[in-house]
């Protein structure tokens, strides 16, 4: 059995994504087949929608956007009245998401900043406001991003950083992004205002709830 085949049993396994989705990630692989593997798996996506409304959450912060899918799969989760933050610097990638976003029903949720994720963040109130945040963009600013984001979270808010796994390099780095991660995974597992658990799910993905 291949890991192919285990990643086709866990997809048919999971509530199916819809056609908004389904044609979102056809689209994208179709008019950025380089960039096509940053999307989020259909099972991942489901996830979020699923940790979102576990959580109860009602503002969200995503950093990196891509084309969408993920932010799509946020903001089916809120709650009326629920607010997604994104964050991205492609108005190109961005364009494809709002086409998306309008046809599911739910760009009324999403306030999209096209601009440095980092600096977005730092102009949020430093005030805990944000109940769910993912991370799934640059890996190298993962751990300025995990700092703005981390005092910003409510008690109990989740912070979900994917791509930890990073193919397995993490165990033998070969690249800066592939350290940075490294440390990072570190520095969460020995930071005493959360309580994490990593999870292989696809590139690997930390859940981080704030303590309090």
């Amino acid at each position: 059995m291949t890991d192919i085949d285990i990643s086709n049993y866990v997809q048919a396994h999971c509530t199916p994504a819809d056609d908004v989705l389904s044609d979102l990630a056809a689209e994208t692989t179709a008019l950025f087949p380089d960039a096509a593997g940053m999307q989020v798996s259909a099972d991942e996506g489901r996830l979020l929608t699923m940790l979102v409304q576990l959580t109860g959450a009602a503002f969200a912060v995503e950093v990196g956007v891509f084309t969408g899918y993920s932010a799509l799969c946020i903001a089916r989760g809120l709650p009326a009245g629920g607010r997604l933050l994104a964050c991205d610097v492609s108005e190109e990638w961005t364009g494809l998401a709002r086409k998306y976003w309008a046809r599911a029903g739910v760009e009324d949720r999403i306030d999209l900043r096209i601009a440095p994720a980092i600096e977005t963040l730092r102009a949020l109130p430093a005030d805990p406001v944000v109940d769910f945040a993912f991370v799934d963009a640059d890996k190298t600013g993962y751990p300025d991003y995990y700092e703005e984001l981390v005092p910003r979270l409510r008690p109990g808010g989740l912070l979900v950083l994917d791509n930890v796994l990073q193919g397995g390099r993490v165990l033998d780095p070969e690249r800066p992004a592939h350290l940075t991660i490294k440390q990072l995974n570190e520095a969460v597992l020995g930071d005493d205002r959360v309580e994490s658990v990593m999870l292989a799910v696809r590139d690997g993905v930390t859940l981080i709830r704030k303590k309090g």
